[in-house]
C-alpha cells in the first residue's frame, strides 16, 4: 500500500518528526551557513577524490564534468551544469556566453580545469565568476595532476 505525501505528512506530524527533501536544509532567510557550505564542499571534493582516483589524469574537461555530476548527485546534493551566468553592464543584463561548469545547491561553484598548471588568469576567471554569479564560494578542480588535492583550490568572495 503507497502512503500518499499528504498523509506521510501528517502522520509524521503527530509524531513531531520532520520530512526533509532532498538538498541542504537553509536557514531562516533562506542561505547557507558556513558550516553547511564547508560539509557540501568536504562532500565535493571526496567525490573530485573518487573520480581522480578511478581514472587518473588524463581525460578531457567533459569526462570529468559528467563523472562528477554522477558522484555529486550520488551523495544527494542538487546539482546544476553548464548554468548561464549574465554580465550585468550598468544595469542591464547581457547574455556573454559565461558559464558555470557547476553550481552545487545553488551556492557552491566549481570550475573544472585539465591543465599543465592553474595560472593567474585562471584564478583571475574564478573571481569574476563568483562576482558575475553572486556566490561566495567557489571550488577551482585541476584534473590534470597525479595527486588531486595538489589540484584543489578554494575561493571566498
Amino acid at each position: 500500500m503507497r502512503i500518499g505525501e499528504e498523509n506521510l505528512k501528517r502522520l509524521l506530524g503527530n509524531f513531531n518528526i520532520k520530512m526533509f527533501h532532498r538538498g541542504t536544509q537553509r536557514n531562516h532567510r533562506g542561505t547557507l551557513s558556513n558550516m553547511e557550505i564547508n560539509k557540501i564542499t568536504e562532500k565535493i571534493i571526496g567525490c573530485a577524490i573518487e573520480v581522480h582516483r578511478y581514472f587518473g589524469p588524463g581525460l578531457l574537461e567533459s569526462a570529468y564534468e559528467e563523472c562528477l555530476v554522477f558522484e555529486l548527485k550520488n551523495v544527494g546534493l542538487i546539482v546544476e551544469r553548464q548554468k548561464p551566468v549574465p554580465v550585468i553592464y550598468k544595469g542591464i543584463k547581457l547574455d556573454c556566453g559565461y558559464r558555470i561548469d557547476i553550481l552545487v545547491e545553488n551556492a557552491v561553484v566549481i570550475e573544472l580545469k585539465v591543465v599543465d598548471a592553474i595560472n593567474p588568469v585562471h584564478e583571475a576567471q574564478i573571481l569574476t565568476y563568483m562576482k558575475f554569479a553572486n556566490k561566495k564560494v567557489r571550488l577551482l578542480i585541476n584534473f590534470n595532476v597525479t595527486v588531486l588535492k595538489n589540484g584543489i583550490k578554494r575561493f571566498v568572495f
